[in-house]
């Protein structure tokens, strides 16, 4: 593969002169187009060649314009970032709708810790994984995702370094990194190749740029985004194949998952309160524990409305330190936050290592209310499950400890406490039309939750369902589960 790319291709400098003019207007033209398209673009640039990938990137910020462009590059990750799983950085840096942005590093940082021996053929082949995947997520949402890898042979950049070290010309650029890729990469061009296929995805493949010429190289890359922008600045916008709406729902279902839930199980008053005290002193504990040792928490609750989840949450944070914890109130998406694939918000607010994110509501509004509502089509909620559980294994794969809650209660119980709460003047802001319009689909949002306990339940990620019709008993449900889950993580 890279060894083919290597054909002697070279632009004269008369040509490239030439050639510049109508190609700076062009990109130019194509930036200001896509603020009002209405995608994000990616261009991810990686290479053998650190220092001609870095000229790459530094000819594109000359010829494009920098309001409408972010340069991020992934060298040695901060420990910061260690905080976090591996995508956390990446996601982090995907642009808005309408904005570009320049990825340098990343593949050859991976590429080099194996070869070093600081992760496994088999961590190397996880990550990879993960790359795909959530390349997959940014393409089906609409992103264009361009990629290219600088390849040029080692005798070339072995004549590069001499002639540097000799003349002095540009020496700074080169370091022991240089040499050191430059000496080994017959040996880590069979790494770099299986690398390359297995983070290429149909929408977005690697481009091997021969780099032996800078003017070749630059030009290439330049006319391959343009090429690449056109369409879809020309087309209305990305379309879905056509999807059933209802693929799952079988007509003759008479159970569901919520159907086998005791909503009778009640806790007396003097019973609750001892083991409530007794499971926070605990939960404190195994905490403490946790920060210590860096392993962080993740909790997302889900339910009906006024099914008790505020409560719950609050039972568990009245155990923890102020420090440790953050609640995510989690609403419709801002229209900020509109501007990036869902599951955006939710990489953004996960916790640092020994700290702890609770979310009420999560993620799987995608396949709940935006599903039922109709916020998000056939095709986006369905390939949602899929997303979610990449998003969690990951998640999981960093080390983190990481709980569902479902809280259930009939319909009877529920209007009984919005009408409780319509008498309360400090719970009254809680309740409007909004919460009685959507009693209505009750049948649909059974339906939605069978399907989503049913397909995102793992072994690792099991779904709680709890018995909230009694508060004190779903309570100490949910924080019986934590306190044992953190058991298990903590060994």
């Amino acid at each position: 593969m890279l060894t083919a790319a290597a054909a002697g291709n070279r632009v004269s400098g008369d040509d490239f002169k030439a050639a510049l003019p109508d190609l700076r207007l062009n990109l130019l033209n194509a930036q200001f187009d896509l603020a009002e398209a209405g995608f994000p673009v990616v261009v991810i640039i990686a290479g053998d060649d650190r220092v001609g990938a870095n000229l790459l990137v530094n000819r594109l910020n000359e010829w494009l314009d920098a309001r409408y462009l972010t340069t991020e590059v992934f060298t040695q990750p901060t420990e910061r970032a260690r905080a976090r799983p591996m995508a956390a950085q990446l996601w982090m840096a995907l642009p808005p709708k309408g904005r570009m942005a320049l990825w340098v590093g990343g593949l050859m940082r991976q590429v080099r810790a194996h070869l070093e021996g600081e992760i496994s053929t088999v961590q190397l082949e996880q990550w990879a994984k993960h790359l795909r995947r959530t390349q997959r997520m940014w393409l089906d949402d609409g992103a264009l995702v361009l990629k290219f890898f600088v390849h040029t042979p080692t005798a070339v950049q072995k004549r590069r370094f001499k002639k540097a070290k000799k003349t002095g010309d540009g020496a700074w650029r080169y370091d022991e990194r240089d040499w050191d890729l430059a000496e080994n990469l017959d040996d880590a061009i069979p790494v770099i190749e299986s690398t390359l296929q297995d983070t290429s995805v149909v929408g977005a493949p690697w481009t091997i740029i021969e780099g032996s010429d800078d003017n070749y190289r630059d030009l290439r890359v330049a006319r391959s985004i343009r090429a690449a922008l056109q369409p879809g600045l020309e087309s209305p916008g990305p379309t879905e194949p056509a999807t059933p709406a209802e693929p799952f729902v079988d007509p003759d279902q008479s159970a569901t998952v919520l159907e086998h839930v005791d909503l009778d199980r009640s806790v007396k008053k003097s019973t609750y309160k001892a083991r409530l005290a007794r499971l926070q002193g605990e939960l404190h504990l195994l905490a403490d524990e946790a920060r210590r040792r860096g392993i962080s928490t993740v909790l997302a609750f889900e339910g009906w409305d006024a099914g008790g989840k505020g409560g719950a949450i609050r039972r568990l944070t009245s155990a923890l330190e102020a420090g440790d914890y953050r609640v995510h109130a989690v609403a419709a998406p801002t229209p900020h936050e509109r501007d990036y694939h869902y599951l955006w918000r939710f990489w953004r607010d996960l916790p640092l290592d020994g700290r702890i994110s609770i979310y009420d509501r999560t993620w799987y509004g995608r396949v709940l209310v935006e599903r039922v509502e109709g916020f998000a089509t056939a095709a986006q909620w369905q390939r949602a499950y899929s997303e979610i559980l990449d998003f969690e294994q990951q998640v999981t794969e960093h080390g983190t400890y990481l709980a569902k809650f479902w809280i259930h209660i009939s319909p009877d119980e529920q209007l009984a406490r919005f009408q409780a709460r319509e008498q309360t003047p400090y719970k009254r802001h809680k309740i409007t039309e909004e919460d009685y319009r959507n009693r209505e689909r009750w049948e649909d949002y059974v339906q939605a939750v069978d399907q989503m306990v049913v397909r995102t339940s793992t072994q690792s990620t099991p779904w709680h369902i709890i018995s909230g019709n009694d508060k004190r008993n779903a309570r100490l449900e949910v924080i019986t589960h934590v306190v044992q889950g953190l058991e298990r993580t903590l060994g």
